[in-house]
């Protein structure tokens, strides 16, 4: 079995290596009439409004208001986008480009203040209801995300990720939220990006929390995430699925990661990265448990590093069996693709590393705008996870300029959607959501990286948006479904 799927991925390889030498032509399929197109934001970085009517603070708040040298341009969230003061302005944007649905994000600390169940705060119930209606009421499908990387800091006191209360604290917060509004949702999403919120802010400190513990809080910090992502899972399945009929995952990012060369050392290589990446997180929720190379990988380094056991912590078999199975569709965060190169066995160094762990060699060289491995990456996750139903949660470009021709972003765009639509006859890919509708804090970048395709005058009080040159073109691929002048059916 193994050898044929060694034989099946170097034929697959050495086909792509051909097609990257030729000109890629942009798919001219039309996308099916229930295909969904979408936009995305998160509560941190467009709502502003950071302590009004009840909120508490988050971890973004304390982070940049103890420590602005750690963003670029020193700036917070505090107003951003001013969203919080402007639903209907922004779902009329919404409206103006034809979206079928906009995925946002629930801020904890506006649900409950101090992260606790029993102080759940009103007037944030009423704000997101007030969202969710006038979404409805525009025929826009809300796709929700529970968590976007704004732990209560009161929370965060208590240990926050490396807490194992974090599963309890989660499922009483993801409770509230399906009974307030799980009548209006189909599509819920419990974790943005959890290596994102555990490689950054529990791995190499550089954002919030800002806790420096490489090679073993990351992984501490996932344990715990996954665990607590079962727990929400299971609530709504238990308690709201047959009366809502919902649907429930986490989201991943991913960068598709192909072998550099036919070599079986570099197909190998690059198997191993994705597992590392991508299957660290879908493995557990959909077999139980973590990728065998990893938990070999992370045995044999930390017992030549010293550590009485492995780094990477173990689930009971309870746990296992609480883990399985708790997706009910597959989202995806990805933005680029690389080649994956073998590389000698890293040296045993202090501090430990995922990295060293991963122990592959990357490189971006020859990737293009990285659009190549969009559509493998859906074909690799068909293969692995038994063919789920997927959504692209994010995909988009980041620019560091204010000019609304952004001939670039609608380029990388265009080719994205067309690596996505070259395999849709072989996987099952429901929608694809554009990020982000308009520029916002974009974390430890501030406001100097752009994402938009509203620009959002950050030195108006009034944080006026004026619609960019791909505002435009995603709008009219909305209304045609066609990434070229004309296409067929």
């Amino acid at each position: 079995m193994y050898l044929l799927l060694l034989f099946k991925i170097i034929f697959v390889n050495a086909i792509t290596v051909k097609s990257m030498s030729d000109d890629y032509v942009i798919n001219n399929k039309r996308f099916p009439v229930d295909f969904m197109f979408g936009v995305a934001t998160s509560a941190y970085q467009i709502e502003g409004a950071w302590d009004e009517d009840g909120k508490g603070v988050s971890i973004w708040d304390h982070f940049t208001h103890t420590n602005s040298s750690v963003i670029k341009d020193k700036s917070n969230g505090d107003i951003s986008c001013d969203s919080y003061h402007k639903i209907k302005d922004d779902v009329a944007l919404l409206k103006n480009l034809g979206v079928n649905h906009y995925r946002f994000s629930i801020a904890w600390t506006r649900i409950i203040p101090n992260g606790f169940r029993g102080d759940v705060n009103q007037k944030g119930i009423e704000y997101y209801k007030t969202l969710i209606k006038e979404l409805k009421d525009n025929n826009i499908e809300p796709l929700v995300t529970l968590y976007h990387w704004d732990l209560p800091q009161f929370l965060q006191d208590l240990g926050g990720f490396f807490s194992d209360s974090l599963s309890v604290w989660f499922a009483e917060y993801a409770r509230v939220c399906f009974e307030a509004f799980g009548e209006d949702i189909k599509y819920w999403v419990t974790f943005n990006e959890p290596k994102s919120i555990c490689n950054n802010g529990y791995g190499n400190g550089r954002s919030a929390p800002g806790i420096y513990n490489p090679g073993i809080g990351e992984y501490i910090c996932i344990h715990n995430l996954i665990k607590a992502h079962a727990a929400a899972y299971h609530v709504y399945d238990k308690e709201f699925r047959d009366k809502y009929h919902g649907k429930v995952t986490l989201v991943h990012s991913v960068s598709y990661c192909q072998a550099k060369t036919n070599s079986s050392e570099d197909i190998e290589a690059a198997e191993r990265n994705i597992l590392f990446n991508l299957g660290w997180l879908a493995d557990p929720i959909h077999f139980g448990d973590y990728p065998e190379v990893m938990k070999n990988r992370i045995a044999m380094r930390s017992k030549a590093e010293g550590f009485i056991k492995s780094r990477l912590p173990e689930f009971t078999e309870e746990e296992k069996a609480l883990n399985r199975h708790t997706s009910d569709y597959f989202a995806i965060n990805s933005y680029n693709s690389y080649f994956g190169y073998a590389i000698d066995e890293p040296p045993i160094v202090l501090p430990p590393s995922i990295d060293n762990d991963t122990a592959v060699g990357v490189t971006f060289e020859k990737a293009g705008d990285g659009s190549f491995g969009m559509g493998k990456l859906l074909l690799w996750i068909k293969d692995r996870y038994d063919n789920p139903d997927m959504i692209i949660t994010e995909n988009g470009l980041m620019t560091e300029t204010e000019t609304l021709e952004d001939d670039d972003r609608i380029s990388v765009v265009r080719n994205c959607l067309s690596r996505f639509r070259d395999v849709m006859d072989e996987v099952k890919l429901l929608g694809y959501t554009l990020w982000s509708v308009m520029d916002n804090f974009e974390w430890t970048r501030g406001y100097t990286a752009k994402y938009g395709i509203y620009h959002v005058d950050f030195n108006d009080p009034n944080r006026t948006r004026t619609e960019k040159k791909s505002g435009a073109w995603y709008k009219e691929l909305i209304k045609t479904r066609c990434l070229t002048d004309e296409c067929v059916e």
